[in-house]
Order: C-alpha cells, then structure tokens, then sequence
C-alpha cells in the first residue's frame, strides 16, 4: 500500500525544499511523478531544478519532452505517469485519485495558504479512513525536515 507524507513548507518554498526530498528519492531507487497545477509552474519548476546547486542538477524533464519516459523525474500539469514513477509529489493543491501505482506520495503544502492545509487536513482523514500509513514532516527553524506524527 501506498505510503503517503505530508511536507509542510514552512520555512522554504518549494523550489528550494523539492531538490533535498528528490535527491533522497533518486537515491532510494524511485523514479518520481512531479504534478503541479499550472504551466508555469512547471517552467519554474524546471528551470529550479537546473540550477538549485551549482556543483549538482537533478536528472528530469518534462511530461511533454518526447523522452519523459526516459526521465527519472518526470514534471507534469496532468496525472499520466509517463515514466512508470513509483513516487509522486503533490504541489501547490494538487490531488491524485488513484495512488496505486506509487509506493510514496509526498504532498507538498504551502504553510502560508490557508485553503491547502484544510484541504490537506480533510485528506488526511480520507487517508487514515483507507488505512495509508501517513506521516505528517515540518520543518524546523534551519528547514529542516522534522517528522510529527
């Protein structure tokens, strides 16, 4: 069953706290599923990941790239798992209805919108409901990931 951690971005955005959580799940052997809900998003996304160290790049493209199949990390405004990922990463509200096809969804939530936590906290509830084994991190005054529950 699908294992599933709420990060709480309460100290960083997410184009400087995703390249840490991606950088563990490449070494872990996951190849990752990105959704965000716009196309900017992705754009931004992507460039973010390019640059966000400069000695480093974290290997990805994008959903529409005609190798995304390749890619180990896969950014996209759709569900489709292009890249037979095993770990997908919820930004900025985005859902999934069917988490089967992933081992790890980590659910990115913007601390300063109020409507992503409520709904956050109303899927927790669904979560725990289906029996998911749910986790819930927050970052600690140095951003670091801290887990709560």
């Amino acid at each position: 069953m699908t294992e599933i951690r709420f990060y709480h971005l309460q100290k960083s955005s997410l184009d400087q706290a995703l390249p840490q959580i991606l950088e563990k799940a490449l070494s872990a052997g996951h190849r990752v599923h990105v959704r965000v809900p716009l196309d900017e998003d992705a754009k931004r996304l992507d460039a973010a990941l390019w640059t966000y160290r400069d000695n480093s790049f974290l290997p990805h493209g994008m959903a529409l790239d005609k190798a995304a199949k390749d890619h180990p990390i896969v950014i996209s405004t759709t569900p489709d798992n292009v890249n037979d990922a095993t770990m997908i990463v919820l930004t900025q509200g985005c859902v999934e209805e069917s988490l089967d096809a992933y081992t790890l969804c980590c659910e990115m939530l913007n601390g300063g919108v109020a409507e992503q936590i409520t709904a956050a906290r109303q899927r927790w509830k669904i979560y725990k409901d289906k029996d998911y084994a749910v986790t819930y991190w927050a970052q600690d005054e140095q951003g670091r990931w801290a887990k709560k529950a």
